[in-house]
């Protein structure tokens, strides 16, 4: 009797787990950046995911989208909830001490003193484009100190095509 053998292109854990805060990414309101995020813990399992946008209860049109307002009222970072502070309260288990956080931007300083607090492991992040502003080097800073570690996502592939029409044209 032959042994069959399984796929050979199929998505492995860190692509799909990268993917899934990628597509988490996709909900955001945010007309600039769109960030999302996927906690994941030992057993490869998601336990929260997360995109950025404004809070629970406030109308996305009610607040501001704007980020170069001089008046710092009229910009959203006094308002918009970061993807990992929203992955974070997502969660589906009692906390997330030990988990691996795959996030499509590299966390500001508030969201390094989250993850930190949160006891989160790791952090695989898709792209560090903000790496010369200081909140960023801080947050650096404090996940170095805590020796949360953190790397950069080097995809396998440039793409992963979703089609919802393959599983019912077969």
């Amino acid at each position: 009797m032959a042994l069959t053998t399984g796929r050979k292109n199929y998505l492995e854990d860190s692509e799909y787990f990268m993917a899934v805060a990628l597509l988490a990414a996709q909900r955001s309101k945010d007309p600039n950046t769109q960030v999302g995020a996927c906690i994941v813990n030992q057993e490869n399992k998601i336990v929260g995911i997360g995109h950025n946008g404004m809070p629970n209860g406030c109308d996305d049109d009610k607040l501001p989208w704007a980020r170069t307002e001089e008046d710092k009222l009229k910009n959203k970072h006094f308002y918009v909830c970061h993807a990992e502070l929203n992955a974070i309260m997502n969660t589906n288990s009692a906390d997330v001490k030990g988990c691996s956080m795959y996030v499509t931007l590299f966390p500001c300083n508030e969201c390094a003193k989250l993850i930190i607090q949160g006891g989160i492991k790791e952090v695989i992040y898709l792209s560090d484009k903000y790496k010369d502003r200081d909140e960023f080097k801080a947050s650096k800073k404090m996940l170095d100190v805590a020796k949360i570690q953190h790397r950069l996502f080097v995809p396998k592939r440039t793409e992963i095509v979703i089609n919802f029409s393959s599983i019912t044209s077969s």
